[in-house]
C-alpha cells in the first residue's frame, strides 16, 4: 500500500508538471491567482499578490491569472483633439458659480496600491482598462467638475485659486477612490475657456484694467516728479533762507561790532569831558582863591607881552567916543608911527 501511495503521488506530480502554464508579471505589474476548482484550500481570488517580474506556473482550467500595473499613470481629459484619453473633445464643462460656463482641462494621475489587487479584482475592475474607463474615468468627470465650480468666473486667471481648489478635488478623489485601492497622486489642471462672448468681455475688461494701470502709472510718475521738484524748490527756498539768516547774521555781527566802537568811543569821550570839566572845575576853585587875583595878573601879563599898547584920551574919567575924531586919531597915530621909524 505504501509502494501504490508513493506511485500515486509521483504520478499526479508528473502529470501535474507536465501539465502547468507558465504565469509571468511585467516589472512593474503584479498578478493575482484565481482558483476555481481546489482540491485543497479555498476557491475564489487568492489573497497573496505575486510580486513583478517574475514567472509562476499553474494548471490550466482551474486557475485564472490577472495582472494589474501599478505604475503611475495619467488620465489626461482635454478640449485637444490630438492628445489625451480619447481623440474627441473630452474637457470637463461646468458652470461656476456666478453663473459662467467654462471648460476645463484636467490631468489625474494616480496607481493602484499592490497590496490591494486581489481586492479590486473581486471587488472593483478585472482590468486595468476596466478600471481605467469605468472608475476612476467616471468620478473624475463627476467629483471635480462641482470643486472647480465652486470658484467664480475671475479666480480661474488666478493660479494659486485654481491649484487649491486641484488639491481639494484630490482629496475627494482619494476620499471615494481609496477604498477601492486606487491611490491618487496629482489632480492637475491645463488649460480653460470661457464662452466666446464672455472671453470677449473678459479680454475687454483686461485692457481697460491695463490702460486704468497705466494711467495709474503715469498719475503715480506725475505725482513722483512734483515731489521731486517740490522738493527741489524747498531745496531752493531753504539755500535762500539760509543765505538770508548768513547775511543777517554777518551785519547783527558788524552792527554789534559797530555799536561796541561807538561805546566804548563815547565813553573815552565822556571821560575826557568828565576829566576837562573836572580841570575847569578845580581851576575855577583855584581861581575863587586868595591867590586867584595874582594868577589872573600873571596871565594878563604873559598875554599883553610884547603888544603895543595905545593910549587914547579920556575925559570925564574915561574915553568919549561920541567927541574922539577918530579919523584924526589914526592919521596922528600915523604919522607919529613913521617919525618913531625915522
Amino acid at each position: 500500500m505504501k509502494r501504490f501511495a508513493i506511485c500515486v503521488v509521483m504520478a499526479l506530480g508528473m502529470f501535474t508538471a507536465a501539465g502547468c502554464v507558465p504565469h509571468t508579471t511585467g516589472e512593474t505589474e503584479v498578478g493575482v491567482r484565481t482558483r476555481k476548482m481546489a482540491f485543497w484550500g479555498p476557491k475564489g481570488v487568492e489573497e497573496r499578490v505575486y510580486s513583478p517580474g517574475a514567472t509562476y506556473f499553474f494548471l490550466p482550467f482551474i486557475n485564472d491569472w490577472h495582472v494589474f500595473d501599478t505604475k503611475l499613470q495619467n488620465l489626461e481629459m482635454t478640449y485637444s483633439q490630438v492628445r489625451g484619453d480619447r481623440k474627441s473633445r473630452d474637457d470637463l464643462v461646468l458652470k461656476t458659480i456666478d453663473g459662467n460656463d467654462i471648460s476645463l482641462d484636467v490631468i489625474i494621475a494616480y496607481r493602484i496600491d499592490a497590496a490591494k489587487a486581489p481586492h479590486i479584482l473581486q471587488y472593483v475592475a478585472r482590468d486595468d482598462i476596466t478600471l481605467r474607463d469605468k472608475i476612476v474615468r467616471t468620478v473624475a468627470r463627476s467629483k471635480p467638475r462641482d470643486i472647480f465650480g465652486e470658484l467664480k468666473t475671475e479666480a480661474f486667471y488666478v493660479a494659486d485659486a485654481r491649484e487649491a481648489q486641484a488639491i481639494k478635488a484630490m482629496d475627494a478623489l482619494q476620499e471615494i477612490l481609496g477604498p477601492m485601492g486606487i491611490v491618487v497622486e496629482k489632480v492637475l489642471t491645463n488649460d480653460y475657456r470661457f464662452n466666446p462672448e464672455y472671453q470677449k468681455a473678459i479680454e475687454d475688461k483686461k485692457v481697460a484694467d491695463q490702460q486704468v494701470e497705466k494711467n495709474k502709472s503715469a498719475q503715480h510718475a506725475a505725482a513722483e516728479e512734483y515731489k521731486r521738484k517740490l522738493e527741489e524748490a524747498k531745496g531752493e527756498v531753504n539755500k535762500m533762507v539760509a543765505d538770508a539768516d548768513g547775511q543777517y547774521l554777518k551785519d547783527k555781527i558788524e552792527a554789534d561790532v559797530y555799536q561796541e566802537q561807538q561805546q566804548l568811543l563815547a565813553k573815552a569821550i565822556q571821560a575826557e569831558g568828565i576829566a576837562e570839566a573836572t580841570g575847569i572845575r578845580e581851576m575855577n576853585n583855584a581861581l575863587e582863591g586868595a591867590g586867584g587875583e595874582a594868577i589872573v595878573k600873571l596871565r594878563i601879563a604873559e598875554a599883553i607881552q610884547g603888544k603895543r599898547i595905545i593910549l587914547l584920551p579920556v575925559s570925564e574919567g574915561g574915553m568919549n567916543l561920541k567927541t574922539t575924531d577918530i579919523n584924526r586919531l589914526i592919521e596922528t597915530l600915523g604919522v607919529k608911527s613913521l617919525a618913531a621909524g625915522q
